[in-house]
């Protein structure tokens, strides 16, 4: 992947210093299996899954178990190239959304800040840890990640990590489109008066489109050059394996029950995410106005 190669947002603040301090568990927004967030838990099986590494040890790692982090992790100051990482890829999720709003939608795109936190983080929707994982707060626009998350990636992974952490903020920034087009706000007052099961369809489509926003980057990042046939293969590899039935199949009681699905089933990740990149049309990724996901 070759991040390097874009240009880096200005869009970034950098509270790594210790200005936040909240040691509360994060929202029920963020959700998650066993208090991790989402993006954890994905992070944590495309590290597992599609880079070897350990997953229970990574898991263990985000829920603040006794698991030891790595000694890289622990001793090594943070990298100038992390950041400027996170600034390239949100970098280009600007360039390339700016001009699918003004060619598709018409309009302006209004670009979301994306704030580096270490430890845990207060922002408009509560506070959140580590343990949340990279996550979208509609109330103030902003992608929260905690980058000693992604360094321990890289300390285990290497290199090779790279397209996963895109991924990750990718998909975070479909969220702010879904909030920007006022999708979010919909889903909040349907759930709100939906009961658990009709709650969790919804979520599933809301996080469905956010995968397929997130292929829409993604083909045009690949047009560009700029990721390479190895990497969506990885891509499409790793949607397979963070499906709410493969999790729920990783977890003690082995049992999938669909009712309780809150992202969708591997087949329909890989579809939808599948879908946006074959197609860069925004409009292909309209989850709510089909009956089959």
């Amino acid at each position: 992947m070759k991040w390097d190669e874009m240009r880096e947002s200005d869009n970034v603040e950098d509270v790594r210093d210790g200005s936040s301090s909240s040691s509360s568990s994060p929202l029920g927004m963020l959700g998650g299996l066993g208090g991790l967030g989402f993006g954890g838990i994905a992070i944590a099986l495309v590290a597992g899954l599609v880079f070897k590494v350990n997953p229970a040890q990574l898991l263990g790692f985000l829920s603040n178990t006794k698991q030891p982090a790595p000694q890289s992790l622990v001793k090594q100051p943070t990298k100038d190239r992390d950041s400027a990482f996170v600034k390239s890829i949100l970098g280009d999720t600007e360039d390339t959304w700016g001009r699918i709003f003004k060619q598709q939608l018409n309009t302006n795109y209004q670009a979301p800040k994306l704030v580096l936190f270490a430890g845990s983080v207060n922002s408009a929707c509560g506070s959140a840890k580590t343990s949340a994982g990279p996550f979208y707060c509609p109330a103030d626009k902003k992608v929260y990640l905690d980058m000693g998350f992604f360094k321990y990636l890289e300390a285990t992974a290497g290199s090779d990590a790279d397209f996963a952490r895109a991924y990750a903020i990718a998909h975070e920034v479909g969220h702010h489109i879904q909030n920007l087009r006022g999708i979010s706000g919909n889903v909040r007052q349907l759930k709100a008066s939906s009961n658990k099961v009709k709650a969790n369809e919804l979520s599933v489509r809301q996080e469905l489109q956010a995968d397929c926003l997130a292929g829409v980057w993604g083909h045009f990042t690949a047009q560009r050059g700029l990721i390479s046939d190895q990497d969506i293969t990885k891509a499409l590899n790793t949607a397979t394996q963070i499906g709410d039935d493969y999790l729920q199949k990783q977890s003690k009681s082995g049992h999938v029950v669909p009712e309780s699905f809150t992202h969708g089933t591997s087949q329909q990740r890989v579809t939808w995410f599948k879908r946006g990149l074959d197609t860069g049309d925004m409009n292909q990724c309209d989850t709510f106005a089909t009956n089959q996901l």
